[in-house]
């Protein structure tokens, strides 16, 4: 779930304030429709203005179902009731708006920033094993109670059977600057965004689905500017 995110701002060293017009940062992502990690964001940005940037992103995210839920056997873990993985690729192109302007070497900056674009949905097969070692996508059928599975399926297992789909994402984020080198930028930044698909993605058949996905995150970042 959620969002990912980043952004700029400007100074100058002329009068004692930070200056550049290109900025690269990556961070780690926790969202609301997602696990202990989210996934990753990767954001490029280029001044537009004294107090205005364009920025060029891209997010690669696991989202989950908000009834998943880990069993423990005694040996493994594994989510019953679970069919498909949804893996988001968002394409992201937007805007960040300087709002308070951080003083040299101290205190904390704060951005305004948005993004739309295209998203790239990866339908993966969820795999179990049984105690016999044979694997299959989870279905009920096969199935039928929890104490059947012994483990889920080996690492990208099924990958090859994935179905793809186009969706949008739109996301609006505050993000606060808190690096103390020129050349270096350290934060955090929160929002919401939201993502659909043309159709119900399955993610676990006895539970609703949707086609619209809305979340909350905050994405910790580290980057570089010019």
């Amino acid at each position: 779930m959620i969002l990912t995110g980043m952004c700029l701002t400007a100074s100058a060293q002329t009068d004692g304030n930070y200056e550049y017009t290109k900025e690269f940062i990556w961070g780690i992502n926790k969202n609301t429709n997602g696990g202990l990690i989210g996934g990753f964001m990767f954001r490029w940005s280029s001044a537009r203005g004294e107090k205005k940037f364009r920025n060029i992103g891209f997010e690669f995210m696991n989202v989950k179902h908000p009834k998943e839920s880990r069993i423990t056997n005694g040996q493994s873990q594994f989510i019953y009731g679970k069919s498909n993985y949804l893996y988001s690729i968002r394409a992201q192109y937007g805007f960040d708006h300087l709002l308070f302007k951080k003083a040299p070497n101290k205190g904390v900056q704060i951005n305004f920033n948005y993004s739309i674009g295209p998203t790239i949905g990866v339908i993966a097969p969820y795999y179990v094993e049984d105690w016999d070692g044979n694997s299959g996508q989870f279905n009920f059928d096969d199935y039928g109670q929890w104490a059947q599975i012994a483990r889920t399926g080996y690492l990208f297992e099924g990958l090859g059977q994935s179905k793809l789909t186009v969706g949008i994402n739109a996301r609006a984020g505050l993000l606060f600057e808190m690096g103390t080198f020129k050349s270096n930028v350290t934060g955090f930044e929160i929002g919401t965004l939201v993502e659909a698909f043309p159709k119900v993605i399955e993610l676990m058949p006895h539970e609703d689905n949707r086609a619209v996905f809305f979340s909350g995150y905050i994405t910790i970042f580290y980057g570089t500017r010019r």
